[in-house]
């Protein structure tokens, strides 16, 4: 009876803790599907700008850190965040206001594009020498007015760790939690005057969880032994972090343009947040009176 009791309980226990990790298995193994943010919604939103929209440029946007990928087993070459920041920041330019605010110039992969450049080039002196106006000329490339440059420059393990557990005649369960912190730092350069006009620092939170239980117990006098645990864990993608800290990042960067005068909204969305006001306003008087 001892014994069925004790594989009863592990059985519960261990039920509790291998659900969540199968339905993670079950949601992984579906077809690959777009990555959204909590914060892309928060990035449409953003009221559009009052005027044509901001030719940027972004060239580079590295790890700073120097941070390597932690192993308890041996030394890890790999990063311990992504060395592709400039991909997440050039998508957020794009999709803040819903593509209304900033063109955004290539200069990531300019070599390749000057390559495809001179291949066009030196096809059309081939085929298009002999016409009267010559070969057709390309149009010259879009320059920026203004550069975003920055990058991942902290990375910091085990800002908060913490558990909890328990354990009677053998039959254990525990948990753990582990936080790691990632900071983006960006800057807003003037390309006409070399001027910084505006630096954002943002940090995000990467969770870590683990729970577990198992058994250790001794039956018939010692003679016999149970011996099984089982738990999961779960660990927020860093990537998924870094790109969260960059879209806050160029929210805020909006904004303090706008209290800086660099920019303005447009006027219907500076009338929308005026009559919100008005009604929140309105609102507090009636529950006043």
């Amino acid at each position: 009876m001892k014994i069925l009791a004790a594989l009863v309980a592990l059985a519960m226990l261990g039920g509790c803790a291998m659900n969540p990790s199968l339905q993670i298995l079950e949601d992984t193994a579906t077809s690959p599907t777009l990555q959204a943010s909590p914060i892309q919604k928060r990035l449409e939103d953003v009221p559009g700008v009052d005027g044509q929209k901001i030719t940027i440029a972004v060239y580079q946007f590295s790890d700073r850190t120097g941070q390597r990928k932690p192993s308890d087993m041996v030394a890890s070459l790999s990063s311990a965040v992504t060395q592709g920041g400039e991909v997440w920041v050039i998508k957020a330019l794009q999709d803040v206001g819903n593509g209304q605010w900033f063109d955004v110039v290539e200069r990531v992969g300019m070599d390749n594009l000057i390559k495809e450049r001179q291949l066009i080039r030196q096809t059309r002196e081939v085929y298009e020498k002999e016409l009267p106006t010559g070969p057709t000329p390309l149009k010259p490339m879009l320059f920026a007015g203004l550069i975003l440059e920055g990058g991942i420059v902290g990375y910091d393990s085990n800002t908060a760790v913490g558990g909890a557990g328990a354990r009677y005649l053998g039959l254990g369960i525990q948990t753990e939690y582990r936080v790691d912190t990632v900071t983006v730092v960006m800057r807003l350069v003037s390309v006409s005057t070399g001027k910084v006009l505006m630096s954002i620092a943002t940090e995000k939170t990467i969770a870590s969880y683990r729970s577990g239980a198992d058994i250790f117990k001794f039956f018939d006098l010692g003679t016999k032994l149970v011996e099984t645990e089982a738990g999961f864990s779960v660990n927020e993608p860093v990537n998924y972090a870094v790109r969260a800290a960059v879209e806050q990042g160029v929210i805020e960067l909006i904004y303090e343009g706008e209290r800086r005068d660099l920019w303005k909204f447009k006027e219907e969305a500076e009338e929308s947040i005026e009559t919100i006001n008005e009604i929140s306003e309105e609102l507090n008087d009636s529950e006043e009176g």
